[in-house]
């Protein structure tokens, strides 16, 4: 089996060596550029499985690297990417998911976190590639209840109709508690959802996803109230 290919985008050399050596520890392949134009001359013509891109760079920043690539209408285009951003910068964060970006890390970061998160980047990946050429794996079902629609596979979240972009943490929470309404899921349980290979979070980092979720939610619909919490136990997914 070939060892998935992490382009890895940053002008902090140090980043660039400490991550690199971390990820062929867990079995990539690493390729590495100190900024966005190289990276996008490089990329551009021969993408990797998954790219990781600082967002603040001098020149080109890891946002517009990710613009030029959506754009290019090749290969390319589909690279999933992760945006190493700025500690507590959700405008970087808006920015980036709304450019296309898959998820988004704040620095400093962990690297067991950041290899988390790729992991769990590149299952989705293969399970939309799988629907798109469908074998013997069966695709997982699309999630509805009420007005949220959640498609696994494609990693599509909607509600009443319209879209909701989500990063692969927030959509692994929300699955959780979609997947049985009614059902209280404590912070622990959520935490060993959206948080695999032994990562250690604070538990009340599920807080902090669980209102990025409501305010996205929100955005399109004011009186969005279906994650109600139980103070003391944990949320629940309401879909009446």
């Amino acid at each position: 089996m070939t060892s998935p290919v992490i382009a890895l985008v940053d002008d902090d050399r140090n980043i660039l060596t400490s991550v690199s050596i971390a990820l062929q520890a867990e079995g990539f392949v690493t390729r590495l550029y100190p900024d966005g134009a190289t990276a996008l001359k490089a990329l551009a013509d021969n993408p990797a499985d998954l790219g990781v891109f600082d967002i603040k760079m001098p020149g080109m920043d890891g946002l517009s690297l990710l613009a030029a690539l959506r754009s290019t209408g090749g290969a390319a285009s589909a690279m999933p990417v992760i945006f190493l951003t700025s500690k507590d910068e959700e405008q970087d964060e808006a920015h980036g998911l709304a450019a296309g970006a898959d998820d988004y890390i704040a620095k400093p970061f962990s690297q067991r976190l950041l290899v988390a998160r790729i992991r769990a980047i590149l299952r989705r990946a293969e399970m939309a590639r799988s629907v798109a050429s469908p074998g013997d794996e069966p695709a997982p079902a699309v999630i509805e209840r009420g007005r949220l629609t959640m498609d696994p596979a494609r990693h599509q979240v909607s509600w009443a109709g319209k879209p909701v972009t989500l990063t692969v943490t927030e959509f692994l929470i929300l699955e959780a508690l979609a997947q049985r309404p009614g059902v209280v899921k404590s912070r622990n349980q959520l935490l060993d959802v959206a948080y695999q290979e032994d990562v250690f979070v604070d538990d009340r980092t599920i807080d902090s996803h669980i209102k990025r979720i409501r305010r996205k939610f929100r955005a399109s619909d004011p009186a969005f109230d279906a994650i109600e919490t139980l103070y003391g136990v944990g949320y629940r997914f309401s879909d009446g």
